[in-house]
């Protein structure tokens, strides 16, 4: 099978595409699936550049969907010809996060899916949503429940709600789509008019450019009459956090999701501490996050996701350079 690796020191020029052996049948408790597509993700990107580095012959990429070719016994979840999706974190499968690092997560600490097939534990993926493609599926482990878990399961958004999103990557549109699925009112920044009016055009309730309108934070507090948002996913880090929470209403919940903008900085602690804003740093989510998430877009069909670009498996670097560009507005995907 057709496999990309990582080199150690990693960087996008000199992964490679390699022929790796069959993993073969699959045994007790696994399944065997033939992957069609990964999507691409910031953490996917720093392990290929070499900013988080990983093991010499790495198999790159978190995110994956494709079709089961086969069961091993005892397997009752799934069955042959079933369209399913990976999980980021495949050893949290409930409850509270297992570790706080990324060792045991595909593509980075694991062997991940930019490959053809795969043998894993069956409780390693998920069903896909129905009807969906194998990209529009394999946008979902990361970023998708990012979005998902930051928003609804420690938000509790609820309709009437108001949410203040950074950015247009892959967390940020698809926080827009969950916020107004759950009948939240949504503001979204850019530093392009261009992106903003794709927002628009996907339910964004107030657009912000950021670079004409530095002071954000306060224009959000404008817009709201004074009373801040419920929500804001808090992308950029150390350089847009004080605005964040300047942004958030008296109360609200930031989630702390991107470091963007550097790995530390200074924390506008007094202002944190007078509103009793709830600061919570997400990663991702568990396996059981993402069964409550496909069933909530199984009851939605359509809401669907926003692919920018989509590339062979063989152009795999390219697709790291195209998301270096930051030109792209949702998910970049990549095709087996």
């Amino acid at each position: 099978m057709k496999a990309v690796i990582a080199h150690k020191p990693s960087k996008i020029e000199t992964l490679e595409v390699v022929e790796r052996a069959d993993p073969g049948e699959p045994g007790q408790h696994q399944i065997r699936v033939r992957l069609h597509a990964n999507s691409l993700n910031y953490h996917d990107y720093a392990v290929a550049n070499g900013a988080i580095p990983t093991a010499e012959g790495r198999i790159l990429m978190s995110d994956a969907a494709g079709v089961v070719e086969a069961v091993g016994p005892d397997v009752t979840e799934f069955a042959v010809g079933d369209h399913v999706v990976s999980l980021f974190f495949p050893y949290w499968q409930d409850g509270t996060p297992p570790h706080g690092n990324f060792s045991h997560v595909p593509g980075d600490g694991l062997d991940g899916y930019s490959r053809e097939v795969v043998v894993t534990p069956a409780n390693w993926f998920t069903p896909a949503p129905k009807g969906w493609s194998h990209a529009e599926a394999a946008t979902l482990p990361c970023a998708a429940l990012t979005a998902w878990r930051a928003l609804v399961v420690e938000g509790e958004i609820k309709a009437g709600d108001s949410v203040l999103i950074l950015g247009t990557g892959g967390v940020a549109v698809f926080a827009l789509q969950f916020a107004k699925m759950m009948g939240a009112t949504a503001i979204i920044t850019s530093s392009s008019d261009a992106k903003l009016e794709k927002a628009k055009s996907l339910g964004a309730d107030h657009t912000i450019n950021y670079k004409t309108e530095t002071r954000w934070g306060d224009a959000v507090q404008q817009w709201t009459g004074g009373r801040g948002v419920d929500h804001v996913l808090e992308i950029g880090g150390p350089g847009t956090l004080p605005q964040s929470i300047t942004a958030a209403r008296v109360g609200g919940h930031v989630s702390l999701i991107g470091i963007l903008t550097g790995i530390a900085g200074n924390v506008p602690t007094l202002m944190m501490m007078a509103k009793q804003i709830k600061l919570q740093g997400i990663i991702v989510g568990s396996r059981r996050h993402q069964q409550d998430m496909v069933r909530a877009l199984d009851a939605n069909p359509g809401l669907r996701p926003v692919i920018d670009r989509t590339f062979p498996l063989e152009k795999l670097a390219d697709a790291f350079r195209y998301e270096e560009s930051a030109t792209h507005f949702g998910k970049i995907c990549v095709e087996m």
